[in-house]
Parts: C-alpha cells; sequence; structure tokens
C-alpha cells in the first residue's frame, strides 16, 4: 500500500487530532503516502483531499475538535454519492483509509468497502464510548472528566443554597458518562436511557436524603431519557414542591476541550495500529483496545453489537448515594 487517506466523521470528540498527528507519522515512517480529507464523507465526495507531510500535523495533540473538521453526508448515504467519492480516491491513487468517528462513521465505511475496492479500517471516536470492540472509545475519558469538573463546580452552589440540581448530561441512547461522571461526583440518583425510570424510587432516595437534612441533592440524567433533565424536574417538583430546584444541560461543553492524557495516548496507538493493519492487509474491521491488547473487531459487529452497561456500576450508584 502506498497512499492512505485518514477522515474524521460524525460528532467530533476530544482526541481525534491525536488520533491523525499519529496516522500521520506511522505513515510516513512506513514511507506511505498520507492524505487528510476535509469534512468526512462530504468533503470525499467534493475532492476536499490534501497530502499532509509531518509538519502538517505538529502541535495539534493537545488541542480538542479536529484539524480536518467533521460533518455528516446525506449524499454519501446514495449510491452516486459514493460513487463519486471512489472517483475522488481513485483519481489520487488512495487504496486505503483510516476513518475516525463512531456508529454512523462505520455503517457507511462498510457499505463503501462492499462496492468498491478500497481497504478500509476504523478508529473509534465518539464521547459515548457505545461501540463493541474496545473498553475506551476516544474522547470518553476527557467528556467524563469535563462533566465531574462542572457537576463538582455546581456542587458548590447546590451546597450554598440547599438545592437540588438535575444535571443532564450527554448520552442520546448510551448512559455511559452520565453513570461514570455520577458516580464519580457523588450524586445521589443517575438515570440512563439503558434502565427504566422508576420515579417512585427516585422520590424515596430523595426524600430519604432530605429527612437527613443533607445540604444539597444531585441527579444526573442522560440526554436519552424521554423529556430529558427538564422533564425528571418537573416530575419531580409535582410531588415535592418545598425543593428548591435547578436544572443544567452541560451540553456541548463536554464534547470539547483539551483531551486528556489517556486519551491522548489511546489516540496515538490506535492511529499508529490502523495504520499497521492497512499495511498488513486488514480491512473492513474496528481497531480497538481490550484489556491493554490490540483488537480488531468487523464494522457490522462494532456497529450493532453495542456494550452493555455494568451492572456493578448501577450497583454502585444505588449502595454509595
Amino acid at each position: 500500500m502506498k497512499r492512505i487517506g485518514v477522515f474524521t466523521s460524525g460528532g467530533d470528540a476530544p482526541g481525534m487530532n491525536a488520533c491523525i498527528r499519529a496516522v500521520v507519522r506511522t505513515a510516513l515512517y512506513y514511507k506511505i503516502e498520507v492524505f487528510g480529507i476535509y469534512r468526512g464523507y462530504s468533503g470525499m465526495i467534493r475532492g476536499e483531499i490534501v497530502k499532509m507531510e509531518s509538519k502538517d500535523v505538529s502541535n495539534i495533540m493537545q488541542h480538542g475538535g479536529t484539524i480536518l473538521q467533521s460533518a455528516r453526508s446525506e449524499t454519501f448515504r446514495t449510491k452516486p454519492g459514493r460513487a463519486k467519492a471512489f472517483k475522488q480516491l481513485k483519481k489520487l491513487g488512495i487504496e486505503g483509509l483510516v476513518a475516525i468517528g463512531g456508529d454512523g462513521t462505520f455503517s457507511g465505511a462498510s457499505i463503501f468497502a462492499e462496492e468498491y475496492p478500497v481497504s478500509i479500517v476504523g478508529v473509534p471516536g465518539t464521547i459515548d464510548n457505545d461501540l463493541y470492540g474496545s473498553d475506551f472509545t476516544l474522547g470518553y475519558d476527557t467528556a467524563v472528566n469535563t462533566a465531574v469538573s462542572c457537576i463538582d463546580n455546581i456542587k458548590d452552589t447546590a451546597n450554598s443554597h440547599n438545592r437540588l440540581f438535575f444535571i443532564e448530561v450527554m448520552g442520546r441512547d448510551a448512559g455511559f458518562i452520565a453513570l461514570r461522571s455520577g458516580i464519580a461526583s457523588g450524586a445521589e440518583a443517575v438515570l440512563i436511557p439503558e434502565e427504566k425510570t422508576d420515579v417512585e424510587e427516585l422520590i424515596k432516595t430523595l426524600d430519604k436524603n432530605y429527612k437527613r437534612k443533607k445540604s444539597s441533592s444531585i441527579v444526573v440524567v442522560a440526554e436519552g431519557k424521554t423529556g430529558g433533565a427538564f422533564e425528571v424536574a418537573e416530575m419531580v417538583k409535582k410531588r415535592f414542591a418545598h425543593y428548591d430546584m435547578r436544572v443544567t444541560v452541560l451540553g456541548h461543553l463536554q464534547r470539547g476541550g483539551r483531551p486528556s492524557a489517556f486519551d491522548r495516548v489511546l489516540a496515538s496507538r490506535l492511529g499508529m495500529e490502523a495504520v499497521k493493519a492497512l499495511r498488513s492487509g486488514k480491512k473492513g474491521v474496528m481497531v480497538g483496545q481490550i484489556h491493554n491488547r490490540i483488537e480488531y473487531t468487523p464494522f457490522e459487529k462494532a456497529c450493532k453489537h453495542n456494550i452493555g452497561i455494568s451492572p456493578i456500576m448501577l450497583e454502585m450508584v444505588n449502595i454509595l448515594s
């Protein structure tokens, strides 16, 4: 393999730049030309592809976001769109791709690789940590630490005013950020999409804390819960009008910012291994790290078999709250 491309797609995640850096420098180490594809599949279709050298990725790994930018492409979902994308790659002699993204990115890559002779290896880049085939995805550790930092700050205000805060974190389909940040910040309850919300149980927990004269209470809610934190707060308000309640939505604060050291190292390793995988003839797989070992998971399995929530983590919330 003499020429490869690298792109980021879907939602941005801290650590993507470190991964791009690793892909570029590993490719150059093995005398492979490497091209950066801007704005994901959308840029691939339009031919927004530039050759990259070592200097192009200097001083980027400490920054959040992605220097290659990201976008979603409805056109790539169509056969004519994918045909245009392949034409652009063929014109430059690009034989392999490193796709950094999540479920949608790999679904598109899987279809593309079936239709055209291009080898694609994926790197899990999503703060949600909801892909099968890797203990952690790029950006998850940073997102959790950002959420915990925000919750800690809110707790100061909650304690000062004897308030109940409902804090909404990201996680439309997966509650990993909510669960880990809730445990790390000492939340009284954590509500996630994977578990049915028992309002009565939540009220019982909050009432117990109220009677113990706790100076504040924190409930972490994943955005995937119907209505999110605002709806949960309204349900509780109907039963406990005496509570001084506030709702805070952290939103995209969790997706930005400097990646943690853990994410930088993970991104560097997976980026390097993705290039090595292409060199060895692997394709249609996501490279991940499980128990500190590199593993390769077919795109179809990585996309469709999301990992489940740890029952131990759920138990921790119940016991330690």
